[in-house]
């Protein structure tokens, strides 16, 4: 990475409030050009929003920094026109086609050359075949390409995506995704919030907020690494039933089944060691210390937040 080089994101202590309630809670972010970061977390805990106060959207009650360059409070028209956000919920007309919803959108920024970045557009996303076709008849994986086609458009250096691939079948998933590296490659920035873990992974790098702050930031690696827990693995006859038994007991945080196999684990080694011991007496079922999974880490975090809901 060039030293010099000046951050896509850089904002400092962001906070928005809805009356007593503080959606964003203090949130500082970093993102260099080209990186992918997976924004996740629980729901209501601020991800939509933030990607609005990013983006130019919204306003923050506190906080600054900046976005592509620009100021994030004085520059919000031009981060506006630099940045692609595909939002939660599909956006355009069903009742034209997919090139007349990308010859709308392209109109709508005042773009020039509108024919040939449509084509462009449509060859990317593999939708020229399609391009004629009513938008409302699309699959949810076809709606999706469409979305991430108008947010191209305009040649963005930021895409914003707002859990794009929720209800997409795996395979789209997977076609999205190696779009989404594609782009990184040519150095536009991605910020998307996702529920999926397998998706998480995916990402260079992973910001973790619940309940409006941040909790975790940095890559996969690095945020298993930091998090302090502590896991093992169960195999054998019955492993994945004894779930039930562990749940509740001090110093397990997580105890969940996979298929056949069961992944405990908690922040204190010798209270984890404590709680498994009476399981461990069935020497049909084998126990071995494991690492924790994002999941783990990310359900042991959102334990440790408070609900911003409460405080309103």
């Amino acid at each position: 990475m060039n030293e010099t080089q000046h951050a896509a994101i850089d904002v400092k202590g962001l906070v928005k409030r809805y009356g007593t309630r503080t959606v964003v809670d203090h949130v500082d972010l970093r993102l260099m050009p080209g990186r992918i970061c997976g924004f996740l977390g629980p729901n209501g805990s601020g991800k939509t929003t933030t990607l609005r106060l990013i983006c130019g959207l919204l306003t923050p009650d506190a906080g600054n920094g900046t976005c592509l360059g620009h100021d994030l409070i004085t520059g919000r028209d031009a981060i506006k026109r630099q940045t692609g956000y595909m939002t939660q919920k599909f956006g355009l007309y069903e009742d034209l086609t997919i090139r007349e919803n990308l010859d709308f959108v392209a109109r709508v920024y005042l773009l020039d050359h509108v024919r040939d970045r449509v084509d462009r557009a449509l060859e990317r996303l593999d939708l020229a075949s399609r391009q004629n076709q009513l938008t409302g008849a699309l699959s949810g994986g076809w709606k999706q390409r469409l979305a991430l086609a108008a947010c191209v458009l305009h040649e963005p250096k930021l895409l914003l995506l707002d859990e794009p691939t929720a209800g997409v079948d795996p395979k789209a998933r997977r076609a999205f995704w190696d779009e989404i590296h594609a782009l990184a490659a040519e150095g536009i920035t991605v910020l998307t919030s996702t529920h999926y873990m397998d998706e998480a992974e995916r990402c260079h790098e992973i910001a973790y907020i619940a309940y409006g702050r941040l909790m975790a930031r940095g890559t996969a690696e690095d945020i298993v690494a930091q998090s302090g827990l502590k896991a093992w693995l169960a195999t054998g006859p019955g492993a994945d039933k004894l779930a039930p038994l562990l749940r509740d007991v001090p110093g397990v945080t997580a105890a969940a089944a996979f298929g056949l196999t069961l992944h405990v684990c908690g922040p204190d080694e010798v209270a984890l060691e404590a709680a498994i011991a009476p399981l461990r007496r069935d020497k049909t079922v084998k126990w071995e210390k494991s690492e924790p999974t994002l999941e783990d880490i990310f359900i042991h975090l959102m334990g440790q937040a408070r609900d911003n809901a409460e405080a309103a």
